[in-house]
């Protein structure tokens, strides 16, 4: 794949973004314009999107590079100036753009195409939610959820001679050493505890804020407003609910049985936290790679036997410097896949440390960034704005139609089984974790006066109604009732975090249509991945050959099959 470079057909070539005034007289053009016709309208929109994609990229490099080295004051006062400086004095402009898109009559002639049609349709509802007293609002929050990449970036912990960040630290909760793993664990949760305080404060003000937020727009709650921020066009409040009722229905019983085998294995009336994840068996933790270079390489060969296309794609971040991929002092947690609009190669950030679980995010992340790839020629950067139900349904599938190349990492097929079990049943536990967190945003938003206290009631209450009940955290008490603060999409980007659920249904799908006819689900996975946002998320994941259903019927089906292929492997 030839390296990509920037096409600007409306910018400067060398256009630089360090302050509003730099990108404001293409703002006064665009609003200036006469729009006389269905061509000129139709260039209108692709200049307004090279626009947009060029302010995204460099918000997004700034956001980056803050979260490589969160120790450099000057990276996150970059960041900081664009949120508090720039975005708020672009919100006004970029509202004055669409309310120029709508109010002409020439859309019209784009509505029959169904682009258009869901490209009009969010603008529409942009233009119902915004308010200018929410700009600066808007700055703060951007802003002030930040502090949880820095609070969570700070915590390390002194073990074995040497400074480890929390996931270097998790590595020792794998180790067959009862003691080992209770020292390591009372050193992580002091370590967290310190913190408990500070993240309490920080998320009462973020409620505090968006409460406000949504009352400006006219909304009762910030869930309310949350559903139409995030064009929820396809699903309701109820459909989560009845998520939410069917996950504990059919999801729970089936973890809390794999759990209780592995507890009678470790011959314990109880878990305690820190054996949650050893192996029962007492081997050791798997060791797919030895270094973020080993991963990336067999990753290449394992998208590339899948897809050729597909291995091109982390060939060609790689060579751009697309990819930050070890664990390192200083970083901010968790991973992504950064898109960027302008340039059309993401970029790819992690914290591996060698664990299964790394292998598991690369494959992830990998999902996602093949995505941006089969999206970065549609024609408008609202095109390639793909809804989280769709983004998530490329990595997580992912996830699963690479299990059938695992054999690169694990050429030992007992290790390469036990990769695959310890994945499946992943995905069955972290599907009522995701419940217990989209019921505690739900419950959080529409009671934004509560205390602290009743906070920590309100997600014990959950832990009990999504959780198996057999972990003794006696002694632990304050951190089970302050663990939602691990979580970092409730501080960073709330409400988003169901969509895992419902995509992970999708891949579950998309995986079981592979057994059958592999070269024909991944052809079908592609396409619907092409699509970006043109289409609906129903007609995105039908492309993509499954159903976008989330009844308990639907979960009832996937996780009876889920249980019978593991069956197959132990």
């Amino acid at each position: 794949m030839q390296l990509p470079t920037l096409k600007r057909n409306y910018l400067k070539k060398d256009q630089e973004l360090e302050q509003f005034s730099d990108v404001q007289p293409y703002f006064d053009e665009l609003l200036a314009r006469e729009i006389t016709d269905a061509l000129t309208l139709k260039q209108w929109l692709c200049d307004m999107s090279e626009l947009e994609a060029f302010i995204e990229e460099n918000g997004a490099w700034r956001y980056i590079k803050m979260s490589i080295d969160t120790t450099k004051p000057e990276l996150n006062d970059s960041y900081t100036y664009f949120v508090r400086e720039i975005q708020p004095l672009i919100a006004p402009l970029t509202h004055a753009l669409n309310r120029k898109i709508m109010e002409s009559p020439l859309i019209e002639t784009l509505r029959q195409d169904p682009a258009y049609a869901i490209y009009f349709r969010a603008i529409d509802s942009e233009l119902r939610l915004f308010r200018e007293e929410n700009i600066p609002l808007d700055a703060y929050l951007a802003e002030k959820s930040q502090e949880y990449g820095s609070i969570s970036a700070a915590q390390t912990v002194a073990y074995g001679g040497a400074t480890l960040t929390m996931q270097q630290a998790s590595v020792y909760l794998k180790n067959q050493d009862e003691a080992v793993r209770k020292e390591v664990f009372e050193k992580m949760a002091a370590r967290r505890s310190q913190d408990i305080l500070t993240l309490n404060a920080l998320y009462t003000d973020l409620i505090e804020k968006r409460h406000q937020v949504a009352q400006n727009a006219g909304f009762e709650n910030y869930r309310d407003y949350m559903f139409q921020h995030l064009g929820r066009f396809d699903y309701t409040k109820e459909a989560c609910f009845d998520f939410h009722e069917a996950v504990a229905l059919t999801v729970v019983p089936l973890v809390k049985k794999i759990q209780q085998r592995k507890l009678d294995k470790l011959g314990k009336p109880a878990f305690k936290p820190w054996d949650l994840d050893v192996d029962p068996d007492g081997k050791e933790p798997l060791k797919p790679f030895e270094s973020g270079a080993e991963m990336l390489e067999k990753t290449v060969e394992i998208f590339s036997k899948m897809e050729a296309y597909f291995g091109d794609c982390l060939s060609t971040m790689n060579a751009m410097g697309h990819l930050d991929l070890e664990s390192k002092a200083g970083k901010a947690p968790g991973g992504y896949n950064y898109p960027l609009y302008e340039i059309g190669v993401p970029f790819i950030f992690m914290n591996a440390v060698g664990l299964h679980r790394d292998l598991v995010t690369m494959v992830h992340e990998g999902g996602h960034a093949i995505h941006s790839f089969l999206n970065r020629d549609l024609t408008l950067t609202a095109f390639k704005d793909i809804p989280s139900e769709a983004a998530e349904l490329a990595s997580m599938s992912m996830e699963l139609l690479s299990m059938k190349y695992w054999d690169y990492f694990y050429t030992n097929p007992e290790e390469l089984v036990r990769a695959k079990v310890e994945h499946l049943e992943d995905i069955l536990k972290v599907l009522p974790w995701i419940a217990q967190i989209d019921a505690f945003q739900h419950w959080v938003y529409t009671h934004p006066n509560h205390s602290e206290g009743e906070r920590s009631e309100q997600w014990l209450a959950l832990a009990k109604k999504f959780g198996t009940g057999l972990t003794d955290w006696s002694g632990y008490e304050a951190l089970q009732a302050n663990s939602w603060q691990r979580q970092l999409h409730l501080f960073e980007v709330p409400f988003y975090y169901i969509e895992y659920g419902i995509a992970q249904l999708g891949a579950i799908g998309v995986w079981k249509n592979s057994l059958t006819n592999e070269r024909q689900a991944i052809e079908q996975y592609k396409a619907g991945l092409s699509l970006g946002y043109t289409r609906s998320l129903p007609e995105i994941y039908e492309t993509a050959g499954v159903s976008f259903d989330f009844s308990p019927e639907r979960i009832g089906e996937l996780m009876r099959f889920v249980e019978s292929y593991l069956e197959t492997l132990t």
